[in-house]
């Protein structure tokens, strides 16, 4: 039989096409790398795999678990989330605020940072994406604090001063809760708009304002920097007011919510982690230094000024938790929707939170104390130092008792409710002192003994209802002696109503 010869021509057409198998064999082999050789050259590159989920984050510690998880801020390799789940994450750090929701827009990042307690201001700009909640990353527990100049020592103080903050941020919100404890609103205050907490520590240094709602660690140089300045409150003790979370648009969390469960499972493992271990925390805080471009110690501080959520968290933060009494993502959002509506932002008819709440979390199962939710702060007895000491701020509520009695009616647990339980519960790390007052008629040692059995029936009902420690109530009973301003030496029967009131006072737990 004759052999058949290839011509020249054919020799190199069956050369090109070996070639070109190889090299997308090469490719399907690689996935995520691109191989780029030229003859004399053997550089290789690498590019971002399809199969990575961007997530949008600024400087802020609370966000360690998923980095630390990670292995870095940047898709690799050597990240958990690739070894153990089979798919990359990379981390944006997008600190300018406008252009992090452009990227959320236009599809840059797919889950990006929020607070629940801003998020309000946020629904109707981004209604059109359809953002949901998918998971908590952290409560801030010092990162937020507002700072005064000298002779500002309670919250009540800042009546009629000026105060600088960033609009519809967290700072805001922040401040607004202050205001509400200390029985204040925007228009007691004046309220200087900077664009930023950065941009707030800097009016206060240069004098410009008397207070000023700053990030830690600026909240330290505040007071190093400036004469007589004191820190006045911070999120170590109003605990649960800024939640930080991720969202993500709601066709996107449809197309991957079995991905999403897993990044979410491997965050609550670094978080926890995080949590157990100081070593863990330190190696964590070289990879928030690396990605931030921060030093070591700054990010050591950024993570131990915040509570890394839990799995157990995240089961109470959305309501999974029957037994849970503190404070939700629901009730915080709708808060804050009523709150920002108050001072102007037309939050009122925003969408609601089951609208806005994802059911990522509720599909993952992680066991074990360490995913346990966070305890419940214990408190030291009363002490005398407790019954003489300062408050940060002070509320008044009026309750109303019959004659000679101390038993709340239902009316009276309506009024503590509507009035200081959130509060309560917003500053869930602060003593709290119930000074139960009455008017001056009658005996005055028997009005000192009624008005403190008044103060702690109302310390039993948020115990026995809501769930808080007994040995966080001070009670003190005043009787008539101390009438409110104005009403010193007045028997009128509107100064006696003023009078028969019960004051919640913030004490310092630091």
């Amino acid at each position: 039989m004759a052999t058949a010869k290839l011509t020249p021509l054919s020799k190199l057409l069956i050369t090109l096409l070996v070639v070109g198998g190889i090299g997308f064999a090469l490719y399907k082999v690689s996935g995520n790398k691109k191989i780029k050789e030229s003859f004399g050259s053997k550089e290789t590159t690498e590019e971002v795999s399809d199969d990575v989920i961007n997530i949008g984050v600024v400087t802020w510690g609370g966000y360690a678990g998923g980095q630390y998880f990670n292995e870095g801020f940047k898709a690799n390799e050597k990240s958990r989330f690739f070894t153990d789940y089979g798919f990359k994450v990379n981390f944006e750090v997008l600190d300018d605020f406008e252009a992090s929701r452009e990227a959320f827009k236009n599809g840059k990042v797919d889950l990006l940072w929020a607070t629940i307690d801003a998020l309000p201001t946020e629904m109707e700009g981004l209604a059109q994406f359809d953002p949901q909640v998918v998971f908590q990353a952290d409560w801030s527990r010092g990162g937020d604090a507002l700072v005064a100049r000298r002779g500002l020592n309670t919250i009540n103080d800042l009546k009629g001063m000026k105060i600088a903050v960033a609009p519809m941020t967290p700072s805001h919100s922040f401040l607004l809760w202050m205001l509400e404890a200390a029985d204040l609103t925007v228009k007691d205050v004046k309220i200087v708009e900077v664009p930023s907490a950065i941009d707030a520590a800097d009016a206060f240094k240069t004098n410009s304002v008397d207070a000023a709602v700053v990030w830690s660690p600026d909240d330290k140089d505040c007071v190093t920097k400036v004469p007589g300045a004191r820190i006045l409150q911070s999120t170590k003790n109003a605990s649960h007011i800024i939640a930080d979370v991720f969202i993500a648009k709601k066709k996107y969390i449809q197309e991957n919510k079995a991905k999403l469960q897993k990044l979410y499972e491997g965050w609550m493992i670094g978080a926890s982690e995080i949590n157990q271990n100081e070593a863990n925390k330190k190696k964590a805080s070289e990879i928030l230094a690396e990605g931030l471009n921060q030093p070591a110690d700054f990010c050591l501080d950024a993570i131990n000024n915040v509570r890394l959520a839990s799995h157990g968290d995240n089961m109470d933060f959305f309501g999974l938790n029957r037994d849970y009494t503190g404070v939700t993502g629901e009730e915080l959002y709708n808060k804050m929707k009523i709150k920002y509506n108050e001072v102007g932002y037309n939050t009122a008819n925003v969408r609601s939170w089951r609208l806005v709440a994802s059911d990522v979390v509720n599909g993952v199962t992680l066991s074990g104390e360490q995913h346990n939710s966070e305890a419940v702060k214990t408190f030291e007895a009363t002490t005398k130092e407790d019954v003489d000491a300062e408050a940060l701020s002070s509320k008044k509520v009026t309750i109303s008792f019959r004659s000679g009695e101390y038993t709340l009616d239902e009316n009276s647990m309506q009024i503590i409710d509507l009035q200081f339980t959130g509060i309560a519960k917003a500053f869930a790390n602060a003593k709290i002192r119930i000074e139960g007052n009455t008017d001056n008629v009658g005996s005055r040692q028997t009005n000192i003994s009624l008005s403190k059995r008044r103060a702690q029936s109302v310390a039993d009902y948020l115990i026995s209802k809501h769930n808080m420690p007994a040995n966080r109530f001070i009670i003190v009973g005043n009787g008539p002696d101390k009438p409110v301003a104005g009403c010193e030496n007045s028997d009128t029967e509107a100064c006696r109503s003023k009078n028969r009131r019960t004051d919640f006072e913030i004490i310092a737990n630091e």
